[in-house]
């Protein structure tokens, strides 16, 4: 059994311990702190044992995930310092903090483990990429690992490739559900429930996202596969295109790897 500890039951430190606490494969006793006391009661609902703070929670675990957002990792970190050796892992989901970094402010030959993850993990549909310090072992790396893919897909990336990947899938799903409120908002104007629009058109991104990784097709080939000559789908695509669609998202996948290296700054 390993000892899993959780500073910051947040969106994503609740999903990454519902994942485990979810999945019969992993064997593990999950302590957590937060000092948002509704927080607590949730992470304690799926399991998780409350410390009475940070330290408290380094100390009682063997891998422990800094999930809290990367404005207060500095006053975390100064906090567990006495409680971090060198045989602690350290999982960071803070966006653009690397692991040189991390070690800085604990312990000499720190082992860190970096995840960007999303918050889909919260129904074992999660994609996390993973990177790793070179002190982490490949045993302890496959359980970091482990719980990831428990609850989802997981990729393991360069190092120096952190700060790109969050536009890919830890912030996207964002620009997703924006995409999808803007076709939702149209099928009202012209009449359509709500709730239905949303059904259809969630279960369209289900299926079109199986058909990129399942079909053996390329993305054009699937783009032409629902496009006919003249049809209603050339007609979208070309006001999509007019539209400056790629452009959009490219500076938007920009902007948000930006601000990735301006909090590594800091």
């Amino acid at each position: 059994m390993i000892k899993v500890g959780f500073i910051g039951a947040g969106n994503m430190g609740y999903a990454i311990m519902k994942g485990i606490s979810d999945c019969a494969d992993i064997e593990a006793e999950i302590f957590v702190y937060d000092s948002f006391a509704p927080a607590m009661e949730k992470a304690a609902a799926a399991g998780a044992k409350g410390c009475e703070n940070a330290a408290a929670v380094v100390s009682a675990s063997d891998y422990v995930f800094l999930a809290v957002k990367p404005q207060q990792l500095d006053e975390v970190l100064e906090a567990v310092k006495p409680a971090v050796n060198a045989e602690k892992v350290l999982v960071s989901i803070c966006a653009g903090i690397d692991d040189a970094y991390i070690a800085s402010k604990t312990v000499d030959g720190a082992k860190v483990v970096l995840v960007m993850p999303n918050t889909p993990l919260l129904l074992g549909e999660g994609a996390t990429a993973l990177s790793r310090s070179e002190n982490v072992s490949d045993s302890e790396f496959a359980n970091v690992c482990g719980i990831f893919g428990a609850c989802g897909a997981y990729a393991v990336i360069p190092k120096d490739k952190m700060k790109e990947i969050i536009a890919i899938n830890g912030s996207s799903p964002a620009f997703i559900y924006l995409y999808a409120q803007s076709f939702i908002k149209y099928a009202e104007s012209v009449g359509i429930d709500g709730e239905v629009a949303k059904t259809l058109f969630a279960k369209s991104l289900v299926g079109s996202a199986k058909m990129i990784t399942d079909s053996g097709f390329t993305i054009d080939k699937l783009i032409e596969m629902v496009s006919s000559k003249g049809g209603t789908t050339i007609a979208g695509l070309e006001q999509l295109r007019a539209g400056g669609l790629d452009e959009a998202v490219q500076n938007c996948c920009k902007a948000c790897t930006n601000r990735a290296y301006e909090l590594a700054k800091r």
